[in-house]
């Protein structure tokens, strides 16, 4: 896997992944930033929810269930030193579709957290405490 941070000027970067999809990363204005695009740790934060929500798709679609949505909310929470490291991090799934069986949306989200999301898995070995729940809704 290959990326590649450009830097835009001021406090601006594009990234760009190496299957070539780009996003801007920007810092706020107190930091010299306009506002362009998300923060890096946002940026993290994001990539943290869709590795998860790829995996409880992935894995009712397995299960042959109906999933027509799939939202996932996270909360994180950072130390308050340099560096300001995530210290908590919460998913919240909320699950639509058509008869869905409440103990598979429980396996698909415990299987994304204990075995298959890769970058939840990774910062919970470096000391972040994630955690995750999960509703339906049809």
């Amino acid at each position: 896997m290959k990326a590649t941070i450009d830097w835009a000027g001021e406090v601006r970067f594009d990234a760009t992944s190496g299957s070539g999809h780009t996003v801007t990363m920007d810092g706020p204005p107190d930091h010299g930033g306009t506002n362009q695009g998300v923060r890096p740790m946002e940026m993290l934060l994001m990539g943290v929810g869709g590795c998860a929500s790829f995996d409880v798709v992935h894995i009712l679609k397995k299960s042959r269930q109906d999933v027509t949505g799939c939202v996932a909310e996270l909360e994180a929470e950072r130390v308050d030193d340099v560096p300001a490291v995530f210290s908590k991090i919460h998913l919240h799934f909320i699950v639509s579709g058509n008869n869905l069986k409440d103990t598979l949306v429980k396996r698909a989200v415990e299987l994304s957290a204990e075995k298959y999301c890769s970058a939840s898995i990774m910062l919970s070995k470096g000391g972040v405490e994630i955690g995750h729940s999960y509703e339906i809704t049809s």
